[in-house]
């Protein structure tokens, strides 16, 4: 022991013995209590220099020592009963049991404070951007890469705190060595047991850095249609067009094939598709269809197109194209241009509709279940 602290070890000593008349536990209860008091007011100084020197600062470094107050106290008072266990005339054994455990509780309260700082600078940073606008391409990319690494950051943090923590406790660590290196078939079980975990950890990773999906993009899973609705660091959240929510591990997405109808923006082109006679007038249907999608309040000004895609033994295949911003967009286009494609058909060109025709000899009589029995027209007055 170097002289120094040998000096200081005889004086506290020296002082401890002036207060023979108490018990060893009403001097202990009174030396903590004074260092917890004095720590307490420590942090209020240290809290109170704190938010004057960011006064005039941004917004993150004023929440990272709001959000770091109670973290702060906790850790100061820590500190405090440390040095209160050190100097008080408890005895050795007790004492270097109390100061480890205050240790593992310290170290538990930096990785607690670091999470804080984490969560502040994601908020910060995602206040920047608005996910709820229509042109979200740039939002969800941000949003999506950020909330990804945020939680793959968060697994880390807690693994590494846990860790450092469970070393400064002499009994877990020879537990942990032995446990490795007499246990060689736990270890791999265990190694096995992780993989999928491991699996996901590196997929969500690989996800934020290349995002072949972002929160809120328009995908196709399993012949589903929905919008990714959550990323969390070990799977993705879907939501169906009908409210059910499809959840799947994040490596499914590095190893299946899935659309994705909004990876580079958010516009997407409609099809709708109709069955028409061979002797549909598709000029007409053409401008009727212009028409139509020039009037929507849905089309974003871009694609209209109307091609004969198609011919088959009864009918000619058309096709509709039209473009708008975003896929429910997209989608309450092509019912919009449905309906009312349908309904000029049906009322103003009649002869597009499709139609079963008859080849029939002319000296061969009509067989009576061919006979179509019409109602008598009233005349016209």
């Amino acid at each position: 022991m170097p002289p120094e602290i040998h000096n200081i070890t005889r004086e506290i000593a020296a002082l401890w013995r002036q207060f023979n008349w108490l018990p060893e536990w009403a001097v202990i209860a009174i030396v903590l209590t004074v260092f917890v008091g004095g720590g307490w007011i420590v942090h209020k100084l240290v809290f109170a220099v704190l938010r004057q020197g960011v006064k005039n600062r941004d917004v993150f470094w004023r929440g990272v020592v709001e959000r770091g107050r109670a973290k702060l106290r906790v850790m100061m008072i820590i500190v405090a009963l440390g040095i209160g266990v050190t100097v008080s005339p408890m005895d050795p054994g007790p004492s270097m049991q109390v100061r480890s455990a205050l240790l593992f509780a310290f170290i538990l309260t930096l990785g607690w404070l670091a999470s804080g700082v984490l969560d502040m600078w994601t908020a910060m940073h995602l206040r920047r951007f608005n996910i709820t606008a229509e042109d979200n391409l740039v939002a969800r990319k941000h949003y999506t890469q950020t909330r990804i690494l945020q939680r793959v950051a968060k697994v880390l943090l807690i693994v590494v705190t846990v860790g450092l923590a469970l070393m400064t406790i002499a009994g877990f660590r020879q537990w942990g060595v032995s446990l490795l290196a007499s246990a060689g078939v736990v270890g791999i079980i265990a190694g096995l047991a992780l993989q999928p975990v491991l699996t996901n950890l590196l997929a969500g990773i690989q996800i934020a850095l290349t995002q072949p999906i972002r929160i809120d993009d328009a995908v196709i899973v399993e012949n589903e249609w929905g919008n990714v609705e959550e990323i969390t660091a070990t799977y993705v959240v879907v939501k169906l067009w009908d409210w059910r929510r499809m959840v799947l591990p994040l490596s499914w997405f590095i190893t299946n094939p899935f659309q994705n109808w909004t990876r580079e923006n958010a516009r997407l082109i409609g099809t709708a598709m109709f069955y028409v006679d061979y002797e549909a007038p598709i000029d007409r249907l053409r401008e009727a269809f212009e028409g139509i999608v020039k009037s929507s309040k849905l089309w974003d000004g871009d694609v209209q197109v109307m091609q004969v895609t198609d011919i088959t033994e009864r009918v000619m295949q058309v096709r509709c194209l039209a473009s708008a911003r975003s896929a429910p967009v997209a989608f309450d286009l092509r019912c919009e241009i449905r309906e009312k494609l349908m309904a000029f058909m049906r009322d103003q060109c009649p002869e597009a509709l499709p139609r079963d025709r008859l080849d029939w000899d002319r000296g061969q009589a009509i067989p009576p279940e061919r006979l179509v029995h019409a109602e008598p027209r009233p005349q016209a007055s």
